[in-house]
C-alpha cells in the first residue's frame, strides 16, 4: 500500500503530564536507564542517546488521575535497537522487582508493558525483520497477540551488563484511546495521510507512514464516545511526528484543512487536536 507520507516520517517525542518530577525521574532514569539532558524545577528532557529528546516530563500542580474510561494516552511505545536490548531491560525490571502490566509476541514484534507511577502505559519491545513480517490478503500486517516467549528472550540478556537505554532507542509508537474510530480513522488516514495498517474487529486501528506496522495506535477499548480526560489530568500533553521536508508540511496541511481539522500553523509546525482531544505537532526533520 502506497502511502500519502515519505517513508522517512517517524514519531520524535511524547511530553507527559506527571505529578512529581522527582517520582518520575526515579523511574525513567534508575529503573528504565534513560538519561537527563535538560532539566528544571518543573520540567526534564530525556534521551537514550545524551543528545536527542524523547520524553518530556510535565509536573502539574495539583495534578489528578486521568480516569480509565476517557480518551489519551494508552501507551506510548519505546523502540531498543535490538533483542538483547530488550532482554537486558526485561531482566533489570524482573531483578528490581518493578511490576510488569504483561508481556506479548505481536509477530512483528516482542513487547514488554508497565506504567510510570502516574499510570502512563508504557510499552518497551524490539521489532522483528520487515523480512518476516505476515500480510493478509488485503494487504493488512499481521498482528496476533500471543504469549512472549521471556525464558527466550532473557537468555539473550546472559552475560551482558546492563548499562541504561541503549543509543539508538527511539519512540516507535504512540496507542491513543479515541472516541469514535471512525472519526479517528478520517483524522489520521485522510487528514494526517497515514496508511491504515491493521484492523482489529471494529475497536482498534493501526496506521503508519513506509510499510511500518504502526505509528499510531487508536482504539474504543475506553468505551465509545469515552470524554476527553479533566484538566489537571496526568497523561498525555502531546506527540511528535517528524516529516520529511517543507512540502510534506504544505501537504499535510491542506489534508488537515479538507477535513475540517481542529490545527493551528505556526513557525513552520503544525499543532492540531485529533476528534478526540489528543494533540499532535508536526514538524520538519
Amino acid at each position: 500500500m502506497e502511502t500519502s507520507l515519505h517513508s522517512t516520517t517517524k514519531i520524535g517525542q511524547v511530553t507527559l503530564y506527571i505529578s512529581d518530577l522527582s517520582t518520575s525521574l526515579h523511574f525513567y532514569q534508575n529503573q528504565l536507564g534513560f538519561q537527563v539532558i535538560k532539566q528544571t524545577s518543573n520540567v526534564a528532557c530525556l534521551s537514550a542517546d545524551g543528545e536527542t529528546t524523547l520524553i518530556v516530563l510535565e509536573q502539574i500542580d495539583q495534578a489528578v488521575s486521568k480516569p480509565q474510561r476517557t480518551t489519551g494516552l494508552y501507551h506510548f511505545a519505546v523502540l531498543v535497537p535490538d533483542r538483547p536490548s530488550l532482554a537486558l531491560a526485561l531482566r533489570r525490571l524482573l531483578e528490581i522487582g518493578y511490576p510488569l502490566q504483561g508481556a506479548a509476541d505481536h509477530d512483528f514484534s516482542e513487547a514488554v508493558y508497565l506504567s510510570d507511577p502516574d499510570g502512563n502505559g508504557v510499552e518497551l519491545y524490539r521489532d522483528r525483520a520487515r523480512s518476516v513480517w505476515k500480510y493478509d490478503k488485503e494487504g493488512y500486517v499481521h498482528a496476533p497477540t500471543v504469549p512472549l516467549d521471556a525464558d527466550g528472550l532473557l537468555q539473550e540478556a546472559e552475560g551482558r551488563q546492563w548499562n541504561g537505554m541503549p543509543a539508538g532507542t527511539v519512540i516507535g509508537h504512540v496507542h491513543l484511546h479515541v472516541g469514535q474510530l471512525e472519526a479517528a480513522q478520517t483524522f489520521y488516514v485522510q487528514g494526517i495521510g497515514f496508511d491504515p495498517t491493521v484492523y482489529i474487529e471494529d475497536h482498534a486501528l493501526f496506521v503508519a507512514a513506509g510499510g511500518y506496522h504502526h505509528h499510531v495506535g487508536l482504539n474504543i477499548w475506553a468505551g465509545k464516545n469515552a470524554p476527553p480526560p479533566p484538566e489537571k489530568a496526568v497523561g498525555l500533553k502531546e506527540y511528535t511526528l517528524i516529516l520529511a521536508n517543507q512540502k510534506e508540511l504544505e501537504q499535510a496541511e491542506e489534508r488537515l484543512e479538507k477535513v475540517n481539522a481542529s490545527y493551528e500553523y505556526d513557525n513552520n509546525t503544525i499543532v492540531a487536536d485529533d476528534p478526540s482531544g489528543n494533540r499532535i505537532r508536526l514538524v520538519v526533520a
